[in-house]
């Protein structure tokens, strides 16, 4: 085990970098946080904030030098850059893990392969591919960009074969999968530590709502029967499990309207949608990743209270500062803001979690957060 006083390596200073240096803070180890950006929100609260590219070399050396063990917030980082840093510490989770959910194909493919449904999807690499790949998946559909696309960037909905071409040279002709759109019954995801051992342990699971590919709301517990709770954690921790995860990691879920639970996406990181057990759970998923990467034992993942997760977007700055006594008023309400210095239309600058089981309550406060400067 990694105990407390160890000096915990974390790639990328984003909110989910800063979440993680606080649980470890709070748990007495120290975090060297290593991100380009001079004034990350997990730099600023971090023991030592290397600012410097993730291809660094020098940058790399120092982390992995003075780190018991790395552990990342985000997949987009070159998986050549985790097995130059497994040459100094251990890096958890794995380069290999990382490497499959960082694209959307190796990860579609991956997920099939191990027996899990997917939407009907088709891989595009040029121009060549896209007859074949129409004739495979049905429209509507959705164009995605198989690397670097989150919250809803680098997609296209398309409705026929012209639409396809368009948004493929759009995507600026870089591989993408095909995919065909869901007929959506609902979202939910799963939240899962699993150790070094091999050992997995779920949190609740969560119901999710996205606005323009954006995760707008989480409620706990999810309104769906126990064969889908049941199903959406075997699959999960059935991935980790191929994966040889160690640390934290979400998979997405899709529920069609025709009863069938779909593999979305992987997510080999602490994630948005559960952002609730920061304040609903014994456990936090932050706390976990902790617990996960440096071998402790597990932290109880039991609900203690109904939630409400609804994320803060840079959208709700546009009038000004937001009139904050409209949730600070309300005592089940717990404020999260990320410290980032400027707020953009789309940009995740908090989250606030209601806790109590009226989720039209939820959003009644949000509409008063956002329209109280209009």
């Amino acid at each position: 085990m990694i105990l407390p006083g160890a000096t915990l390596g974390m790639l990328g200073g984003g909110q989910l970098g800063r979440m993680f240096t606080v649980a470890a803070r709070t748990l007495g180890y120290r975090v060297m946080v290593l991100d380009p950006d001079p004034d990350s929100p997990a730099g600023r609260i971090a023991d030592e904030h290397i600012h410097a590219a993730y291809s660094d070399t020098w940058a790399l050396e120092q982390l992995g030098k003075s780190c018991a063990v790395v552990t990342t917030e985000f997949e987009n980082i070159s998986a050549d850059v985790l097995r130059q840093l497994s040459e100094y510490c251990p890096v958890r989770p794995s380069a290999s893990a990382v490497e499959i959910a960082q694209n959307r194909i190796r990860e579609k493919t991956f997920i099939r392969d191990n027996g899990l449904a997917t939407a009907e999807f088709a891989t595009i690499s040029s121009e060549d591919d896209i007859e074949a790949a129409c004739e495979t998946v049905n429209f509507p559909a959705i164009l995605k960009r198989a690397e670097l696309g989150y919250d809803g960037k680098g997609q296209v909905v398309v409705e026929d074969i012209a639409l396809v071409a368009s948004a493929f040279s759009g995507l600026g002709k870089l591989p993408c999968v095909l995919e065909e759109k869901i007929d959506l019954e609902k979202e939910i995801s799963v939240i899962l530590g699993r150790n070094v051992q091999g050992e997995s342990q779920c949190f609740p699971i969560a119901e999710n709502v996205h606005r323009q590919g954006i995760l707008h709301s989480t409620t706990v517990p999810a309104s769906v029967s126990q064969r889908f709770e049941e199903q959406a954690e075997t699959a999960a921790i059935r991935l980790a499990d191929a994966l040889d995860f160690c640390g934290v990691m979400a998979v997405e879920f899709f529920i069609s309207t025709s009863g069938d639970l779909l593999v979305n996406e992987i997510a080999p990181r602490t994630h948005n949608s559960g952002h609730y057990t920061l304040d609903a759970c014994v456990t936090c998923q932050f706390e976990q990743q902790v617990r996960m990467v440096c071998g402790l034992p597990f932290g109880d993942t039991r609900l203690l209270s109904p939630v409400t997760m609804i994320n803060l977007l840079g959208d709700v700055w546009q009038e000004g500062s937001p009139p904050w006594s409209v949730l600070l008023s309300d005592p089940a309400v717990k404020l999260h803001l990320y410290g980032k210095q400027q707020a953009r239309p789309g940009r995740k600058m908090g989250h606030f979690n209601y806790l109590g089981e009226d989720r039209s309550h939820a959003e009644k406060l949000f509409s008063e957060l956002s329209h109280g400067n209009g």
